[in-house]
């Protein structure tokens, strides 16, 4: 009698609950697919509701901080009265743009608060009750007050480790995600071949495998595009396309390049990232053979959608809509704009102002609303895959214990380690001996926290960020160190190079930090993008980040005149150059007697270059962008199409170190080589790799491709694959790599991809300019298709 009547209670309570199920809208019952809930959803919408789901507006301005407790500022309110905003951008930044300090911004547990209260007044306030997205810039952390800080992208790619790449990605999704926001802006794919221009920073680098392989990499640490995981993000990648070759280095200018570069080298990073779950795509402010790229059709619906089937939305740089008319001059209006970039397949509007025109561009004729309707399934997709309708709200309580946590600052050690590049070491002067009597730390970045992070950080608390200084008292005590400035990175009244000296004097060893700085401060100006605008009224350490494009590549204010005077004392100089692109090194290359980069390695960064200097980390970074020898040689990479370079008048035409180029503590041999084909466009290439030297340490072996003769021009040499690994001394390993379709593939005379017959060189090496094993292969049929994707 028992088990029946608990049968007839819980069949009673089925019953109800289906009952209220059937008696909600379609589109809050979570029982309905996804398809059924967007389609219902879309069909209550008012024209004013729709495109309120493609404004972004500024999101810091929406909620105000009283006690201990967050709430929806009254520009907010009327923002969701106004507009029906679906989206914040950038709601948790802190930086001078934003006005947002230590003192009056959002920490961890605050954000979560304000995440949760904007959310619950958009759902409680509104018609339909649509919960809003929450933007958030990421492209080396989380841009928010306590959270952890990684090197900046240049500096992750100088890992050449997707392993590395993609637990940052798990970490950065975690703190967003645990923070209440949804969206993370990053990885940047930019190809950057300028290192005049500001932003170089932010990428990858130069080469469209690395960034295609740890741009991948990050988007699988971030969720893989699976949206019902728990920490998952919407990855957005920056910028489509062809942002970082602007003209004379500037940022935003137009970029000349061809069609067929585009496809070899500029389009396949996003793609790759894209295939493994990026979800949203970014555009950028430049044009492409005079079409802004905010409204290139032809990149953001042929080919992104219809060609890669792209399934992801797309958003405007901040207020990139607006520069259709502004800048570029191909709209007369805003609402021309607007209409341009939504036609184009932008579905968006970072800043939230110029699809407003599309209201009346409906009512006027100009603008489908089919379209509109197109551009918010895709959002509303998003927010029910991530299911925000069923839970927008995060627990700020267990906010605090993810967000920075001793796993994640143990990570942004490993990595930024992981990124320090060894460019010379004479004598084997490095490593430092801890029993070193005394050491004389100088320069304008040996001691200066902002100047480790770089660009796109919030402010953080001292005790977090670990400088050069912090480092080497770490391994030695401070009575053993002796710190002097020196100079500023640009300012020239700051002059202590002769208080350097004697401490210099004084010491067995000099360890000089010199380089530049992104670090933005309350001085300078920015324009309403947020690019930084350099001028002559006040000289901050900042020469780089986006708005700091530079003529020059020497060292800024009175650094060469410091390490000159440095070197007159005849002590040891070690020169550390913390940066973020690659400076002119021609003085250092040839002066110091150690000679390392680390470009802006983030929070743990000066523990990590102790780490380095003294031995306890064997250094195995490669560069992944080459250092030139001078401006005039730009642009100079390494995967230049033939013909070969020749030397200039006044110096060779080769970089002064060249791509994936990077030194260790110990040495490495190659043998071995050995070529096995599988099948027409299949081969295994194997060999092996032995520590020969003194220590243990980790090598990177990279494997390059030349196609001898094919229908149109190729590059001397491509990187196809890359392994890093770590080695014992006197430990031998054999490395693998396949050669597929992909890798053998080139873009023909008809913009196809193709496999074409003929012979291939393979190089194997420690670098670009490192090979240390040749041998050739031939393709003599193709197999399948020979159109390939």
């Amino acid at each position: 009698m028992t088990q029946r009547l608990s049968i007839l209670i819980i069949g009673l309570i089925m019953n109800i609950g289906a009952f209220a199920q059937s008696s909600l809208p379609l589109y809050k019952n979570p029982l309905l697919s996804v398809d059924e809930r967007v389609k219902d959803l879309l069909s209550r919408m008012t024209l004013e509701e729709k495109v309120g789901q493609l404004l972004s507006p500024l999101g810091w301005e929406m909620y105000e901080i009283k006690d201990d407790e967050v709430y929806p500022s009254e520009k907010f309110k009327r923002l969701i009265k106004e507009k029906n905003a679906g989206m914040l951008w950038a709601t948790y930044r802190a930086d001078p743009w934003t006005r947002k300090t230590l003192e009056n911004g959002l920490r961890p547990e605050l954000a979560a608060k304000a995440g949760n209260a904007l959310q619950k007044y958009a759902i409680e306030n509104t018609r339909l009750g649509i919960p809003v997205f929450l933007a958030e810039e990421a492209p080396h952390g989380h841009m928010a007050i306590g959270t952890t800080v990684f090197p900046t992208g240049i500096g992750m790619a100088a890992t050449w480790s997707p392993t590395l790449i993609e637990e940052v990605g798990k970490v950065i999704a975690k703190e967003i995600r645990s923070q209440g926001a949804h969206i993370s802006y990053g990885p940047v794919l930019d190809l950057s071949r300028d290192p005049r221009w500001s932003r170089v920073e932010e990428t990858f680098g130069e080469d469209p495998v690395l960034s295609g392989r740890l741009g991948a990499a990050m988007v699988t640490g971030l969720g893989s595009g699976d949206l019902s995981r728990e920490h998952a993000t919407i990855a957005t990648l920056k910028h489509f396309l062809a942002y970082a070759v602007p003209e004379g280095g500037q940022n935003g200018n137009y970029a000349s390049v061809g069609a067929r570069d585009l496809h070899e080298n500029f389009l396949p990073p996003f793609r790759e990232a894209i295939e493994a779950g990026a979800l949203s795509v970014m555009t950028s402010y430049n044009s492409i053979d005079g079409i802004p790229c905010t409204a290139n059709h032809y990149l953001l619906t042929q080919l992104l959608r219809n060609e890669w089937k792209f399934r992801g939305f797309v958003v405007s740089d901040l207020y990139s809509i607006e520069g259709i008319h502004e800048s570029h001059f191909v709209a007369s209006t805003m609402e021309e704009a607007a209409v341009q970039a939504l036609s184009a397949g932008v579905d968006i509007d970072l800043g939230g102002d110029a699809f407003m025109n599309l209201l009346q561009a409906v009512r006027s004729g100009k603008q489908d609303e089919t379209q509109i309707n197109a551009a918010v399934d895709r959002i509303l997709r998003m927010k029910f895959e991530m299911g925000l309708f069923e839970h927008p709200y995060v627990n700020p309580k267990t906010t605090t214990k993810m967000v920075r946590n001793k796993e994640h600052v143990k990570l942004a050690r490993k990595v930024a380690q992981s990124s320090v590049v060894l460019l010379e070491n004479k004598n084997s002067i490095l490593p430092l001996s801890k029993k070193i009597k005394r050491v004389a730390v100088v320069g304008p970045n040996a001691d200066n926290r902002y100047n480790m992070l770089g660009d796109y950080t919030a402010p953080q608390e001292d005790k977090d960020i670990r400088t050069v200084l912090d480092g080497v008292i770490s391994k030695l005590s401070p009575s053993r160190v002796e710190y002097v400035r020196g100079c500023a990175i640009r300012d020239t009244t700051v002059n202590e190079i002769a208080e350097a000296v004697e401490a210099a004097h004084r010491s067995e060893v000099i360890i000089a930090v010199v380089g530049g700085s992104s670090a933005r401060d309350f001085k300078t100006s920015y324009q309403e993008t947020g690019a930084a605008i350099a001028d002559e009224k006040s000289i901050s350490d900042m020469e780089c980040g986006e708005g700091f494009d530079r003529a020059t590549l020497t060292l800024l204010g009175k650094q060469q005149d410091l390490l000159n005077a440095l070197k007159t004392t005849g002590k040891p100089l070690i020169v550390v150059y913390i940066e973020g692109r690659p400076l002119d090194k021609v003085w250092a290359s040839e002066c110091a007697d150690a000679l390392l980069t680390a470009s802006y390695p983030g929070q743990a960064g000066g523990d990590a270059i102790a780490d380095v200097l003294f031995g306890d980390y064997n250094p195995a970074g490669r560069l992944p962008v080459s250092v030139p020898r001078s401006v005039g040689q730009i642009p100079v990479y390494y995967n230049k199409k033939a013909p070969r370079n020749h030397d200039y008048v006044e110096m060779a035409a080769s970089p002064l170190y060249g791509f994936g180029y990077g030194l260790s503590y110990t040495t490495f041999e190659y043998s071995d080589l050995q070529i096995t084909q599988k099948s027409p466009c299949h081969f295994e290439v194997s060999f092996k790799v032995k520590n020969t030297g003194d220590y243990d340490g980790e090598e990177v072996a990279q494997l390059y491709l030349k196609d001898e003769y094919a229908s149109v021009v190729q590059p001397l040499k491509q990187l196809k694959h890359f392994e890093r690994f770590f080695l014992r001394k006197g430990e031998e390993k054999e490395i693998l790599f396949t050669l597929t379709e992909k890798d053998l593939s080139i873009i023909d005379r008809s913009m196809k991809r193709v496999v074409e017959t003929g012979d291939f060189r393979i190089m194997i090496g420690a670098s670009s300019d490192d090979i240390r094993l040749t041998t050739h292969i031939s393709v003599k049929s193709v197999s399948g298709s020979k159109n390939l994707r």
